[in-house]
């Protein structure tokens, strides 16, 4: 009879098992509402130290990840907020990272919609939506200083740097946006001429058919049209970085800088010529680049061209398609 109790205690245990495994398939309980820790994953060099966390999206509830770090201190600490490039997602390594880290400060790498290829990404309302959620994220689940929330990105994410600058609802101190697109009708033709493969992902987030760009699209996600918040430069830094060879050793021309700088200007209603980049130095930049004058140095780099209006600047330096990272990272959260 003992044999035949454990059979049978056996067979009830294995019962209760199966149900309860039914019960969760039928209630799987609510979904994620806001935020939900995942897994600590290191890969692409991210140190054990950050958490891969979902954010879920007010507008359409899309839920997408980020690398968030919240500081140690006892004290609030600064939030640096970095978006990855055209092709990358949060993923994507990222040497802002380990710099934030090394100085404890609240760090969040958010993904918004991914890569460039699809009608909800490219800086759509959706995307620009979603790293406003990363951020509102970092201040509720880290020890922020408002007062010191910092945005940052290279290439694609130069370009949704400036598009956070012109959209963002939140107060923002610093913008960096290095080697940006701002311009993607312009940046079509330009990879088209170059047969790049970027041509085919501007396509695919403009809503294009049969291999036409359409342009009413592009224009719509492209920051160079829209309407500059000028109010904001009175509290908020813009910071736009360029390498002069970017276009030839780099997919993206100085003009996406330089015009969107003259823009902001522009918009801002400033009258003094000498504080936009004319077209005969725009000229001479890609024709001979070379230095307009005596404009010092950023990291180990010459600045080729430096031109500003008060938290607005423009910093033309010698170099290709990139970001000097530990200058750009020091220079971001320099007072």
């Amino acid at each position: 009879m003992g044999r035949m109790h454990k059979y049978i205690f056996s067979i009830v245990v294995f019962g209760i098992i199966l149900l309860q495994n039914e019960q969760v398939k039928a209630f799987p309980g609510k979904p994620i509402e806001k935020i939900s820790k995942t897994e600590k994953t290191p890969e692409n060099g991210w140190s054990e130290e950050f958490d891969v966390v979902e954010i879920a999206s007010h507008p359409d509830g899309y839920v997408h990840k980020a690398y968030f770090y919240p500081s140690k201190s006892e004290n609030p600490k600064p939030l640096v907020v970095s978006l990855h490039t055209w092709s990358g997602d949060y993923r994507q390594s990222d040497p802002i990272a380990n710099l934030s880290l090394a100085k404890d400060l609240n760090y969040i790498h958010p993904d918004f919609r991914g890569p460039n290829r699809t009608k909800n990404a490219c800086c759509s309302c959706l995307a620009l939506q979603d790293i406003d959620e990363a951020i509102t994220y970092a201040i509720e689940n880290g020890n922020v200083d408002k007062d010191e929330i910092y945005v940052i990105g290279e290439s694609g994410g130069g370009y949704a740097t400036l598009s956070c600058f012109m959209k963002s609802k939140h107060a923002i101190k610093k913008f960096s946006a290095w080697v940006p697109i701002s311009n993607l009708v312009a940046w079509y033709s330009e990879n088209i001429i170059r047969n790049e493969s970027y041509a085919d992902d501007i396509l695919g987030c403009t809503q294009s058919e049969n291999g036409v760009l359409n342009e009413q699209v592009a224009r719509e996600k492209s920051p160079l049209f829209w309407e500059t918040p000028v109010g904001k430069l009175a509290n908020t830094e813009l910071c736009i970085y360029a390498g002069v060879y970017d276009g030839l050793q780099g997919s993206v021309p100085i003009t996406h800088s330089i015009n969107f700088y003259n823009k902001v200007l522009s918009d801002f209603g400033v009258q003094d010529a000498s504080k936009y980049v004319s077209d005969k130095e725009k000229l001479h930049l890609l024709e001979h680049r070379s230095a307009l004058g005596q404009f010092g140095m950023i990291a180990d780099r010459e600045v080729f061209l430096q031109k500003g209006y008060g938290n607005l600047k423009l910093v033309i330096f010698k170099g290709r398609h990139e970001m000097l990272s530990e200058y750009a990272f020091n220079e971001l959260l320099k007072n």
